[in-house]
C-alpha cells in the first residue's frame, strides 16, 4: 500500500464552477465567484475587507507594500518559516531580524521579541505553524506598545482561532496560502489578502490592481484611469476563484475529517512521545487546531533521515520542512553582522518531520502509518 505525502481535497463541483466561470465570459477576476470566496471570508471571519491574490506569498507581498516600508527599515519574524515570510519584506528594501522558535512549539517566541526591536523596527510577523496560533495577546502588546505593524502569516491557518478569535483577523493584516498543499486550494495556487484596519483599504484596491486606479474606475468615483501608485498583478482569475468556491462550500466537512486523522495519529503515537523517543505537537490552551500537519519531533538529525528513509522504504512519504532561514545560503551572504544564535530554530530545522495528512486518507491508513513508526523506535530503542 503506497500513501503519499498529499493529495489535493476535491468537492466534485470545481469543473461545475469552472464551467460556470467560462460560459459567464469573465475570466480576468473580480467575477461572481472572486465576490462569493472574499464575502465568505468577511462574513464568517468579520474581515473588513478579504482580497483573493494569486499566492500566499503575493498576499504577503501587498501586506509588505501596504505597511510602506522602506530600506533599511527591519522587520522581526520568526527564521524557523518559508522564505516567503522574509522575501515580500526584502523586496523591500528590508533588513530581516529573526527571533527564535518557542520550546515546545515551532512558532515564534513572544518573549524574545522586545529586545529585537530598535528604533528602526516597523512591522512584527508572527506566523502560525501548522496553523496554530501564536501568542497574539503578548505580540499586539508589544507592537502597540512600540508603535509597530502586525502582519500575520496565517498560510496554514484557515479556519483556526486564538481565544475564539480568527487567525489572519487579528493583526493589521492577515495573509493566507490556497496553495494546493493547504487544507482548501484554489487550483494549485492562490492566497488572500485581510484587511483588519481600514485605513489600509484604499491603497489595497489600487495596489492589487496594478497600482491604478481601476477598481474606483468601475464604481464611478473617477472618471479618469491612471497609474497612481505601486503595485502589481495580484488579482488571482475567475477559473481559481471558482475552484476556490467548491472548495469553502465543504470547508466545516474537510476540517472535521482532518481534525479526525490528526487526533488519530495523536492517540496512536502518545504511548511513543510518553516513552521519549519523539515529540508531539502541542496545541496551546489559547489555540485551536486546524489539522493542517501533523509532525514529530525526533531526538536528532539522523534519526530523523532514518525514519524518513524507513517510511519511504514502506511506501510511506514523510517529509522533513523548513530549513531556518538565518542559516541560508542568500541570508549568510547578504547579512551584515553576527548571524543569530536560535537553537530552538534550529532544532525544528533539523528534526521536525511531517507525515501524510489529506482529506482522502483513511483512518486505516493512519493507523499504517502509526505502525510504521511505533516499529522503528522501539526496534532501534531495544
Amino acid at each position: 500500500m503506497s500513501i503519499p505525502f498529499n493529495k489535493p481535497y476535491y468537492s466534485g463541483n470545481e469543473t461545475l464552477y469552472i464551467s460556470q466561470a467560462v460560459n459567464a465570459g469573465k475570466l480576468s477576476g473580480n467575477g461572481m465567484f472572486t465576490k462569493r470566496c472574499q464575502l465568505f471570508f468577511e462574513n464568517k471571519y468579520e474581515f473588513k475587507k478579504a482580497m483573493l491574490t494569486t499566492s500566499g506569498t503575493d498576499a504577503l507581498e501587498m501586506a509588505a507594500i501596504l505597511c510602506g516600508v522602506k530600506p533599511g527599515d527591519e522587520v522581526i519574524m520568526p527564521s524557523y518559516t518559508f522564505v516567503s515570510t522574509a522575501l515580500a519584506f526584502v523586496r523591500q528594501g528590508c533588513r530581516i531580524v529573526f527571533a527564535d522558535s518557542m520550546s515546545d512549539n515551532p512558532n515564534i517566541d513572544p518573549d524574545k521579541i522586545e529586545g529585537l526591536i530598535t528604533e528602526k523596527t516597523k512591522v512584527i510577523v508572527p506566523v502560525h505553524y501548522a496553523g496554530v496560533a501564536c501568542d497574539m495577546d503578548k505580540i499586539m502588546a508589544i507592537a502597540n506598545k512600540h508603535h509597530l505593524l502586525v502582519v500575520e502569516d496565517a498560510a496554514q491557518a484557515v479556519d483556526s482561532y486564538y481565544k475564539g478569535r480568527p487567525l489572519g483577523g487579528i493583526g493589521h493584516l492577515g495573509c493566507f496560502s490556497f496553495h494546493s498543499t493547504k487544507n482548501v486550494t484554489s487550483g494549485g495556487e492562490g492566497g488572500l489578502l485581510a484587511i483588519n484596519d481600514s485605513r489600509f483599504i484604499p491603497r489595497a484596491e489600487i495596489v492589487g490592481e496594478k497600482g491604478t486606479n481601476r477598481a474606483e474606475i468601475f464604481r464611478g468615483e473617477v472618471k479618469k484611469y491612471e497609474w497612481v501608485d505601486i503595485g502589481s498583478s495580484f488579482l488571482p482569475s475567475e477559473i481559481n476563484a471558482a475552484f476556490l468556491w467548491a472548495q469553502l462550500e465543504k470547508l466545516e466537512d474537510i476540517q472535521t475529517k482532518r481534525k479526525q486523522l490528526w487526533c488519530r495519529y495523536y492517540t496512536g503515537l502518545k504511548s511513543i512521545a510518553e516513552k521519549g523517543y519523539v515529540g508531539l505537537p502541542q496545541i496551546p490552551d489559547f489555540a485551536s487546531n486546524p489539522a493542517h500537519i501533523f509532525y514529530l519531533v525526533c531526538r536528532t538529525q539522523d534519526e530523523r533521515t532514518n525514519i524518513i528513509d524507513y517510511l519511504n522504504e514502506k511506501q510511506i512519504t514523510a517529509v522533513f520542512h523548513y530549513f531556518s532561514l538565518h542559516r541560508s545560503k542568500y541570508y549568510t551572504q547578504h547579512h551584515q553582522g553576527e548571524i543569530p544564535f536560535l537553537p530552538m530554530s534550529d532544532k525544528y530545522s533539523d528534526t521536525l518531520v511531517r507525515l501524510p495528512m489529506y482529506y482522502e486518507l483513511t483512518l486505516e491508513e493512519v493507523d499504517e502509518v502509526v505502525s510504521c513508526i511505533r516499529k522503528f523506535f522501539l526496534t532501534t530503542n531495544l
